[in-house]
């Protein structure tokens, strides 16, 4: 699922589960949305994501692109070892800014991952 919500300068994507080809379908909707918005910055949230395949992390890809043309900027906020890998080996990684100050938290419904466990002392 992605839930998008904004304020004044900022667009918010939330995404809880996977972020693969099965939920391909979606994103060139998301994408228009986003893009019509013109907002400055995208924070993608992350906390959520069960699992991304390379078709996850070109919708990513595509999103950072489309701001960075505009003069934005896409941080990415509670992504996983697993999904910054991914978009290092697609040479994404430098579209974006990694929010690492970020510790998310277990909602309803959140399964815990290692992104929850608090930073080391």
């Amino acid at each position: 699922m992605i839930e998008i919500s904004t304020s004044s300068t900022t667009t918010t994507l939330v995404i809880t589960g996977d972020l693969d080809l099965a939920e391909r379908d979606q994103f060139p909707e998301v994408t228009a949305r986003i893009v019509g918005l013109r907002r400055q910055l995208l924070v993608i949230d992350m906390c959520r994501v069960t699992f991304m395949d390379s078709t996850g992390a070109a919708f990513l890809i595509s999103l950072a692109d489309a701001g960075r043309r505009r003069g934005g900027a896409t941080v990415l906020r509670g992504a996983a070892d697993r999904e910054l890998f991914v978009l290092e080996i697609c040479g994404a990684l430098e579209l974006f800014r990694i929010d690492t100050d970020h510790r998310c938290e277990l909602g309803a419904g959140a399964l815990p991952t290692s992104r929850d466990a608090p930073a080391p002392a």
